[in-house]
């Protein structure tokens, strides 16, 4: 996933971006708990969190659901001024100024996981200084410089946000980002831009100063800046407070600054849907169609003309042919029953989203007895598991055959959860290619393979439907016991014997 690390967009996913606890011990700093205990004293949330769907209509309260998607979704910005207390201080909750002290001694790195920066004359000036961050500096800068602080997906340490964008991504079925950004007074962090991502912003301190702008590159692929002479005149221009709401189409060119008179601002940038586009799918499910078409289309696996790759042109001959197999593929897959199989875009989203908010070690475990045939069985975590159809990794020199795999985010760490790739210091560029290889490692996809003549019997499994073990639809017996018994090893399956209801497998309010 590409990625501008000062837009604000989604910074790319990859290497860790705490301190190890090994690491603490060697410095003398204080190991956190895996989780912190909840806070009896913190505000009510306004949120609803009982289903991903509840979540997101309570995030975007009063407009429905359906109207936000009709008639704002990638169309135009939508601007909710609230002036709820309740919501005012849950959202100065999420995360504020103060906090910065606490987090600073957690081993925060410059650029990996804030910046510092000030839009000048129209430009942008990245003040970041080297190495760990030291609050004592971060603030001088911040009140003297006028600086911006950009905190990068503060989810790895707010365990309401974790709890908030892990929502999000089972709602939208894509990753979620987010960036926190707090601007002293009288001041901007970042010129004219646009983004590659659909936008929510929320304000959590204080109050910030809008500016939206037409497009020039509608639903944009990518970040940009734009210069003031070209953006024309703003088409919204308002202020947002503390417990506003405001969302933006990818491509809407945006500033913002603190007013004169406001101490700072603090607002958060929740974002998504980054190359999530018709033309992506298409690129992303298109080799797998092909390939299954070349098995049984004997004119896809004639021969090129010789020597078309040495030709200056490729000629109209060959562009007539391009189009007339577009053409048929286009009226073979209209009659074809068959699903269409994603090549990447299912495994990058489940191997980079958060894993379910709060789950513990403990809670992978297999969960009631071992199956058998007489008892009824159920899937855990299923809004955090997707099937594929993929090419064996096993296939050696025989023909390429397909494998059905279950794939699961559960054991994906919050803590490098949208966060990229940098190398910021020289001296790490020789170690950079064993990094990545580690890197390569860590994010193995987890799951399950299985053949593909198990494939109804996982759709109707991760259906959600509870199911008799002895009425999956195999032949044989011994394969249904290895069905359920390697799902249930993994901790994606739940016995429940033979009541008349599936238990709850996991309570997200927990």
């Amino acid at each position: 996933m590409r990625v501008t690390s000062l837009s604000e967009g989604m910074p790319k996913k990859g290497r860790s971006a705490v301190i190890s606890p090994e690491e603490k011990k060697k410095e003398g700093m204080e190991v956190p708990a895996k989780h912190r205990k909840t806070d009896t004293t913190s505000p009510a949330s306004p949120l609803c969190f009982d289903s991903p769907a509840s979540l997101f209509q309570s995030l975007i309260s009063p407009t429905p659901v359906d109207e936000f998607f009709c008639e704002y979704w990638e169309k135009k910005p939508l601007l909710l001024q609230r002036s709820d207390p309740a919501i005012v201080s849950y959202y100065q909750s999420l995360f504020q100024l103060s906090d910065l002290k606490q987090l600073c001694a957690q081993g925060l790195e410059y650029a990996r996981d804030l910046n510092v920066l000030r839009c000048v004359n129209g430009n942008k000036l990245v003040m970041n200084n080297e190495g760990r961050v030291k609050y004592n500096q971060l603030r001088k800068d911040f009140n003297q410089k006028k600086a911006t602080i950009q905190f990068h997906q503060p989810q790895r340490f707010k365990d309401e946000l974790w709890h908030i964008q892990e929502r999000l991504e089972c709602f939208f079925g894509s990753l979620v980002g987010s960036n926190v950004y707090i601007t002293p007074e009288d001041s901007q962090g970042l010129p004219p831009h646009y983004d590659d991502v659909e936008v929510f912003i929320l304000q959590l301190e204080g109050q910030k100063h809008w500016r939206l702008y037409e497009p020039t590159v509608p639903l944009a692929r990518e970040y940009s800046t734009e210069p003031e002479e070209r953006i024309g005149k703003p088409t919204h221009d308002f202020i947002l407070k503390a417990g506003d709401l405001l969302y933006f189409p990818r491509g809407t060119i945006h500033q913002a600054d603190t007013p004169a008179g406001v101490e700072h601002s603090t607002h958060l940038t929740l974002s998504t849907y980054q190359i999530m586009s018709w033309g992506d799918f298409v690129l992303d499910i298109f080799p797998g169609f092909m390939f299954d078409s070349m098995k049984n289309d004997i004119s896809l696996r004639s021969g090129l003309p010789r020597n078309i790759h040495t030709s200056a042109h490729m000629g109209s001959e060959v562009k007539k042919k391009v189009c007339t197999i577009l053409r048929s593929l286009a009226e073979r897959l209209e009659q074809d029953e068959q699903d269409l199989r994603s090549s990447e875009m299912k495994r990058d989203f489940i191997s980079n989203r958060l894993p379910p908010y709060r789950l513990q070690e403990e809670d992978l475990a297999p969960a009631g007895k071992l199956p058998m045939l007489e008892d009824s069985v159920c899937v855990r975590f299923r809004e955090h598991i997707v099937l594929t159809l993929e090419p064996s990794p096993d296939n050696t020199d025989e023909a390429i055959k397909l494998s059905a795999f279950v794939l699961h985010s559960l054991r994906n760490k919050r803590e490098t959860h949208m966060m990229g790739t940098q190398d910021h210091h020289e001296e790490e560029e020789e170690e950079k290619d064993e990094e990545e290889e580690d890197e390569e490692e860590e994010k193995t996809v987890q799951g399950l393979e299985f053949p593909i003549s198990h494939l109804n019997a996982l759709q109707q499994l991760l259906s959600g439907e509870q199911l008799r073990v002895a009425e999956l639809p195999l032949q044989q017996d011994a394969d249904k016991l290895g069905l359920v018994l390697g799902l249930w090893t993994e901790g994606l399956l739940q016995t429940v014997g033979t009541g008349p209801s599936c238990l709850t497998s996991w309570n997200i309010s927990r």
